[in-house]
């Protein structure tokens, strides 16, 4: 089995703030975080493409879902499943260890580039049919984060 998406989080977590820091340092800090974004997002967009392929039946919304142990391991995500039908998937995460350990590291403030700006750019490359809405983040301060998946035709 391999290692669960909090634990692969943490160690590119460490590696990609010692990049930061010197790329703020030679560049200034939103230069810094925009080229981290960039990269994070076309990484996210790469893996979701190789998910998709692994889907014997191409990439549906039901593979989609029972890939979600992959970020839940180890209660890394506390999530509440508020729809679930043949065309979406919404739940609300209640708890997510992905921030607490971003704010633990030292990198509240990039935890939303290294986790929470993946989940868009990960539908879009898992299948251009799969739609993410949300509109707050626990990363961003609110009670709760609302994932709202939808397959379009």
């Amino acid at each position: 089995m391999s290692i669960g998406i909090l634990e692969q989080r943490r160690i590119e977590a460490a590696f990609a703030k010692g990049i930061y820091e010197e790329m703020a340092a030679e560049l200034g800090a939103e230069r810094a975080k925009a080229i981290l974004t960039r990269a994070v997002v076309k990484l996210a967009k790469q893996a979701a493409a190789e998910m998709a392929a692994e889907s014997p039946e191409g990439p549906t919304l039901d593979h989609f879902i029972s890939q979600q142990e992959r970020w839940t391991r180890g209660d890394a995500l506390r999530i509440e499943v508020v729809e679930q039908s043949p065309t979406g998937y919404g739940f609300n995460v209640t708890r997510c260890k992905y921030s607490e350990m971003y704010r633990e590291m030292g990198l509240a403030e990039l935890g939303g580039v290294l986790s929470c700006n993946r989940d868009g750019a990960f539908c879009e490359g898992y299948s251009d049919k799969l739609k993410l809405t949300r509109t707050q983040t626990l990363m961003g301060g609110a009670t709760h984060c609302d994932f709202r998946y939808r397959v379009e035709d």
